[in-house]
């Protein structure tokens, strides 16, 4: 057998035996009372653009149970979850809140969502529109917008 036949059959051994390595992808059920209370607008807007990290009504897509994509999307989940958690919002104290609603102000003009999950849900990417909209409602209606663009 040659090299390369060695090499490829090792590689295929190995992403095939990383397939059983379990992964936990799980949407945990929660109380609906706990929810984040926010105008239905910007709520249409997370659920748009975060839910699937940022809450535990992930959407799993059949490319998350194939390892080793798996491992990523789930640690990304998870992680996304531990830092903000769209399920369990009105469990937060009022000074996490606004810890929060600081922190969504400003990735959501910059960082959120993720460049690498809206190259396969373009549905996700929000517009300027949109982010404006969110970031009005992170600031407490103290961010200035123009009253056309405001549509709330």
């Amino acid at each position: 057998m040659s090299l390369k036949a060695k090499i490829f059959l090792s590689i295929a051994a190995v992403l095939v035996a990383i397939q059983f390595i379990p992964v936990k992808r799980d949407n945990p059920k929660f109380d609906k009372k706990y929810e984040i209370k926010a105008p239905k607008e910007v709520k249409a807007l997370f659920k748009k653009s975060c839910y699937d990290c940022h809450s535990y009504e992930t959407k799993w897509p059949w490319y998350s149970k194939i390892a080793p994509f798996s491992f990523f999307i789930t640690k990304h989940v998870h992680d996304g979850r531990g830092w903000l958690n769209f399920s369990v919002w009105e469990k937060y104290d009022e000074k996490k809140k606004k810890k929060l609603k600081r922190e969504i102000f400003r990735s959501v003009a910059f960082a959120m969502p993720l460049s690498m999950y809206l190259w396969i849900h373009k549905e996700a990417k929000l517009t300027k529109e949109e982010k404006d909209k969110i970031r009005y409602w992170a600031s407490d209606g103290t961010m200035v917008i123009d009253k056309e663009e405001k549509g709330f």
